[in-house]
């Protein structure tokens, strides 16, 4: 699978899954020229999601965010949250996260925990390493997708573009998303920064969007192009 076909595929995902701000919605035409020009079984899943914002008010489209990915926890956009919860165990699989990022050059610049998926997503974009994250967190996706699915939301379109670029479960996989499914995020009394190593509470964020500028970004040496953070996006529902 040539790695062209890939690109725009996981940065339009990024985009898409981040916090709505009025940047978004401005930059709609944007987003459906990039669709557009990605592979077409991403490209249809991507055209649903885009007819829904485009048809959806601002105000009814942030709102639908905060519903479905602040307020259920089965449907967090934390890969590794679905199966670990705020437990322990946890903090091992966001080391897997750090290390990826710091491998291949990029610093913590924000607030939110490396497995977001957002950041992931432009991480994949950015760099191999990224899309083997995806790839190995499969299982993880396919929780997330399961869990839109329950709640009728337009979002499940941005997840099928993406896994439409990735792999098919394996057996393994499909009974690994079968238990979780029935037994839901686990929790646990102790917090979770207590458990992480020094470093870990700082998450790592490749920088966001489509182009333009920011003040955000990751110190990976040379300067890349966005258009709007993921930390500036969440900053705009304060």
């Amino acid at each position: 699978m040539p790695r062209g076909d890939r690109v725009g595929v996981y940065k339009l995902a990024s985009v898409l899954l981040a916090y709505p701000t009025a940047s978004l919605r401005a930059g709609v035409d944007e987003l459906d020229a990039a669709a557009a020009s990605a592979p077409r079984t991403s490209r249809d899943a991507f055209g649903r999601f885009l007819t829904w914002l485009r048809s959806t008010s601002p105000t009814a489209v942030a709102e639908h965010y905060v519903s479905t990915f602040d307020l259920r926890r089965r449907c967090a956009l934390y890969l590794t949250y679905y199966r670990h919860g705020d437990t322990r165990m946890r903090g091992m699989s966001l080391l897997e996260f750090t290390t990826a990022y710091r491998t291949a050059g990029f610093e913590p610049t924000t607030a939110e925990l490396p497995d977001y998926l957002p950041l992931v997503l432009e991480f994949a974009d950015l760099h191999p390493r990224g899309e083997a994250l995806l790839r190995r967190h499969r299982a993880d996706l396919e929780l997330l997708h399961r869990a839109l699915a329950s709640t009728d939301t337009p979002y499940i379109a941005v997840i099928e573009a993406v896994a439409a670029r990735l792999p098919a479960l394996s057996r393994r996989e499909r009974a690994l998303v079968d238990r979780a499914w029935e037994a839901g995020p686990p929790r646990e009394d102790v917090g979770l920064a207590a458990t992480m190593p020094d470093g870990l509470g700082a998450p790592f964020a490749p920088p966001e969007y489509l182009n333009g500028s920011s003040d955000f970004g990751v110190r990976a040496g040379a300067a890349l192009p966005i258009v709007e953070s993921v930390a500036s996006s969440r900053e705009g529902r304060r």
